[in-house]
């Protein structure tokens, strides 16, 4: 069955074609071709992850170009990494091709959507796939294409068109990096293939200082593509597309590629330590950024998008600091649990037709299933002891620990708090206290939806049982099996890491309860005395607008300025230059009148000049 792995992109792939061409004809089964054919990918993905869980690493490949003595090649490779992910990216996106059968129902365009996500979760699946850098980047840019198209599927909105426009560029700015890494890899390595980057790299064979400007290229690519500082404004912004697009793009796929970017280059950066403290510090600060500005936002997605930037800075982090099993085990039950908060999010928008939570409030008597779902996701999120997130992210501190960096242990609990902070402002401000407006048209979301959202409130509850130092570090030790290069699966660390982490959470939680569902706190005074900070925070720190006064006005200043000089100095010399030719053509041609008697003096004239310079030359 492993040798059919190459079919897992492909079915979806083969989805999209036939959404788009029959999309008005198969309107009314588009949701259902779309949810089998993404039940037929996550089947064939269950058989191979367990076909490859039990015969360990498996390369098929096939010559595409050869150019000399380079032979080009694209495949398959299936390694631990890649199967969590495959599985995971698979599942994620069968739970969220049943949930848009009932949030999407009645959308003219319901075709198009589908096809759109058939082709998106193909490219995450083919680049999971990849066996070599080439292939990974071709699957990359065609990640980005499909969240371009997803992103602005409403295009009748002017803010979604904007939207999507600016993931796509914002994300190309990252990709140049990694371009120019892969470049510079291939030069120094002689191969685009993973396996000899590995042996290149771990062998010595590339210059320690050539290693790290590689490795920083690289993580530019995934600065770009995981919504790290500061390439991050394109993310919250992509919550213009539709609710379930937004839980597809920021539990397993498209952020999580970054992150992934790192894990599979792993060797690279542990061959510099300059590399390693990059990421660690951009992840930190990413954490601790996005989590302030996650503290003020009234959007219930945009609360959402900050929480994936600040968690991805915590993967980031833990990349940093040699906590491979930790970054990649926070990834894993960050997927849940994420998703899990979107689609909840999503059936609260679906009821109530609005994305403000000033809006809201006191959901929990009517949409009881969405109420429940959304607390285990905020709980896990929040690291409360026994779930998830309590395992990964309590890993993650570990690891930061182990490695000595002090200063980023401190921003991480920091980081760990504000995360409970806002998820249980939002839960407090959404389900809890009292109405802001009448229910009684509330409806709870239809049994598709409900469905997805309590498995996932399964997993986002237990799966973080699959590496914890109580009941054996499964997937660490599986993720690091027959990896030489990479650390052990679990960072053991003092008790008191994990008491720390269990208090920052419950800190975090009943802060939130303090002021937001006990009313202990006046918040139109505290935003009244601390206006310049709300105000910065509600603004993003005022990035957009100082990207948008230098690099946006700046690149329109200077475009202008090259179209002035093309104008006025390069086109004025080129008329100049045709005007004199032009007057020397017209002037000659006034010569051609046709009078025998003009052409014969011109000639005789010619004679005469010719013979006076014969004679001043002294003759032949």
């Amino acid at each position: 069955m492993i040798y059919l792995a190459w079919l897992i992109p492909v079915v979806p792939f083969v989805s999209f074609l036939c959404l788009l061409w029959m999309r008005k004809a198969a309107r009314s089964l588009a949701s259902w071709f779309a949810v089998a054919a993404s039940a037929i990918t996550f089947g064939l993905t269950l058989a191979v992850f367990f076909a490859s869980f039990q015969q360990g690493t498996f390369t098929q490949e096939w010559s595409w170009l050869t150019i000399g003595s380079i032979d080009i090649t694209f495949g398959v490779l299936l390694n631990p990494l890649n199967s969590l992910m495959l599985l995971l990216v698979s599942f994620i996106s069968f739970l969220i091709h049943v949930y848009s059968m009932g949030y999407m129902k009645g959308d003219s365009r319901i075709s198009v959507y589908y096809g759109y996500l058939g082709l998106f979760t193909s490219a995450m699946l083919g680049l999971v796939l990849s066996p070599n850098l080439l292939q990974f980047y071709m699957f990359w840019e065609l990640v980005g294409l499909g969240s371009f198209l997803l992103i602005g599927f409403y295009f009748y909105k002017n803010s979604a068109k904007q939207a999507a426009k600016k993931a796509f560029i914002m994300t190309r700015i990252g990709d140049v990096g990694l371009l120019i890494g892969l470049i510079l890899l291939f030069w120094q390595t002689n191969s685009l293939r993973f396996t000899d980057i590995y042996t290149s790299i771990t062998a010595g064979q590339v210059e320690a200082g050539m290693v790290t400007l590689i490795a920083i290229l690289i993580f530019i690519g995934a600065i770009g593509k995981s919504g790290q500082f500061p390439l991050h404004t394109w993310l919250p912004d992509a919550m213009e597309g539709p609710t379930p697009v937004s839980a597809l793009i920021h539990a397993a796929t498209m952020v999580a590629a970054g992150v992934y970017l790192v894990a599979v280059m792993y060797p690279l950066y542990m061959a510099s330590a300059i590399a390693l403290t990059v990421v660690a510090c951009v992840g930190a600060f990413t954490a601790i950024y996005a989590a302030t500005i996650g503290l003020v936002q009234n959007d219930i997605k945009q609360v959402l998008a900050y929480s994936t930037i600040s968690q991805l800075g915590y993967m980031m982090l833990a990349m940093g600091v040699l906590g491979y099993t930790a970054g990649v085990f926070h990834l894993f039950t960050h997927a849940f649990f994420k998703a899990l908060l979107f689609l909840a999010a999503g059936s609260v928008i679906h009821a109530l037709h609005t994305q403000n939570i000033k809006e809201m409030g006191g959901l929990n008597k009517k949409l009881k299933v969405t109420s429940f779902s959304f607390l285990v996701g905020a709980l896990a999120i929040s690291g409360f002891p026994l779930l998830s997130g309590f395992f990964s992210k309590e890993e993650i501190l570990a690891a930061v620990w182990a490695d000595g960096q002090y200063v980023l242990f401190f921003v991480a609990l920091g980081a760990a708090f504000l995360t409970s902070l806002y998820m249980f402002r939002l839960y407090f401000l959404v389900f809890r206290g009292e109405p802001k407006k009448s229910l009684d048209h509330i409806q709870e979301a239809p049994i598709g939806m409900k469905a997805t959202m309590v498995v996932l409130a399964i997993f986002a509850l237990g799966i973080g049982y699959v590496n914890t130092p109580w009941f054996g570090t499964f997937l660490g030790d599986w993720l690091t099996e027959g990896a030489s290069f990479l650390t052990g699966g679990h960072h053991s660390s003092p008790v008191w890491i994990m008491l720390a982490a269990t208090i920052v959470s419950l800190g975090g939680i009943a802060l939130a309860y303090y002021i937001y569902e006990g009313k202990k706190v006046d918040q139109g005074n505290w935003k009244q005395s601390f206006s310049g900070t709300y105000r910065m925070l509600s603004r993003n720190y005022y990035i957009d607008e100082f990207y948008e006064l230098t690099f946006v006005k700046g690149t329109r200043g200077l475009g202008m300025a090259f179209h002035y000089i093309e104008m006025y100095v390069v086109s004025g010399m080129m008329d100049m230059i045709q005007g004199f030719f032009f007057s020397i053509g017209k002037t000659g041609s006034k010569t051609q009148n046709g009078q025998t008697q003009t052409y014969g003096a011109v000639a005789f004239l010619g004679l005469v000049l010719f013979m006076a310079f014969y004679i001043w030359k002294g003759g032949y």
